[in-house]
């Protein structure tokens, strides 16, 4: 059984601090353990896996405050129109944010950053931080015995990665209803205030970018549930969403999370993870529509995938001019540069159906008729 204060102890000898910061992810942390303990189904050797995740998390969270509580004056630093990506889940966010972060400009939060945050790599060091090397290390490693994740959804250790690993220092993250059957927790997240994880995302990024500054280009998902705290904490927010044929999405999310699940528990339901997709995405959804009649249809800049499929550098050219600002040709070479060398299936083929989750094609256009029609999805 795992115990969220002896989490929180551990987490305190392993690195000689104290000081977590703002005590409301004491909230998440025991909903979490509480649904990790009576729901999830866990292996034995998962538990232990997951248990020392957590205390990791923890550290880096000290870590972090510690670094913050000696140079103050960092979270001074502006953080000015940042980016973000998302949408449904596989609807191409991979994609734009690989092309938005190949232009040298832009400032991406990388995957090793995400793990081992402070201090903050030295100017330039971003890729030959030992930290960098070291995460790309475990990547390799994973590449070779779990190939079939690799396959649906790659990263390397300077990857732009996901906001909710920026989140779930908090708790308060979607990453953990992704990757344990954890029901009462999930509902929680669905309904509890999302702010003080983008206070925490923003005090992560003003740490980071004290040595390596550049335009925030972030990505996840899972922001559609959350962008009225995001707009809150981040007033100037340039906000792109991304659209693809809702039963390509639906099949291709419940295999990844089918998959992710699997590594943890030997019981996994996959009507149970058609069930807790369908649902997120319903929510996704309609906040999303909730915020635009609130702020305005131009709010969102809106990208189909299969515009940004079969013309990536044209769609990018869209996006910059809708939020006014050049694509120079230093940035359309970089981007260009990075479609080459990571042509698509470059690291297997990710097969799925939705059969395999209880569901027909034709039932998921039905569900979602009306995000067809609103979104002029091309299906």
């Amino acid at each position: 059984m795992l115990d969220s204060q002896t989490l929180i102890n551990t987490a305190s000898e392993q690195s000689g601090l104290s000081d977590f910061g703002d005590p409301s992810f004491r909230e998440g942390l025991d909903k979490l353990v509480g649904a990790l303990n009576t729901e999830a189904k866990l292996t034995e050797a998962a538990s232990g896996r997951v248990g020392a995740s957590i205390v990791a998390t923890l550290v880096n969270r000290l870590q972090v405050e510690d670094y913050l509580k000696a140079h103050p004056e960092l979270l001074d630093a502006p953080i000015e129109k940042p980016t973000f990506v998302f949408g449904l889940p596989r609807t191409g966010t991979t994609l734009a944010i690989n092309l938005l972060t190949a232009d040298p400009a832009r400032r991406s939060f990388m995957r090793w950053e995400a793990f081992s945050t402070a201090p903050p790599a030295a100017a330039g060091a971003l890729r030959s931080d030992p930290r960098y090397h070291a995460e790309q290390a475990k990547l390799d490693m994973s590449l070779k015995y779990v190939p079939h994740i690799s396959a649906m959804h790659h990263e390397d250790a300077d990857s732009s990665c996901e906001c909710q690993f920026a989140m779930s220092p908090t708790f308060i993250s979607q990453v953990y209803d992704s990757q344990y059957h954890i029901p009462s927790y999930g509902e929680w997240f669905l309904n509890t205030d999302y702010r003080p994880a983008f206070r925490y995302h923003k005090r992560l990024m003003q740490l980071l970018q004290q040595n390596n500054k550049g335009h925030w280009t972030f990505k996840n998902p899972w922001h559609p549930l959350y962008l009225d705290a995001l707009t809150d904490i981040y007033p100037d927010a340039q906000l792109v969403m991304t659209h693809r044929d809702p039963a390509d999405v639906v099949a291709s999310a419940c295999s990844l999370v089918y998959a992710v699940r699997k590594l943890y528990s030997e019981d996994v339901d996959p009507n149970a993870v058609a069930a807790v997709s369908l649902k997120t995405f319903d929510a996704m959804i309609q906040r999303v529509t909730a915020y635009e009649a609130k702020h305005g249809a131009g709010s969102i800049h809106h990208i189909q995938y299969k515009e940004l499929t079969s013309d990536p550098i044209g769609q990018m050219e869209k996006l910059y001019s809708y939020f006014g600002e050049p694509l120079t040709d230093t940035g359309r070479v970089a981007m260009q540069a990075m479609l080459d060398a990571n042509p698509q299936g470059k690291h297997g083929k990710h097969e799925y159906r939705l059969e395999d989750y209880g569901l027909t094609r034709d039932g998921i256009y039905a569900h979602f008729a009306d995000y067809i029609d609103r979104f002029k999805i091309q299906i």
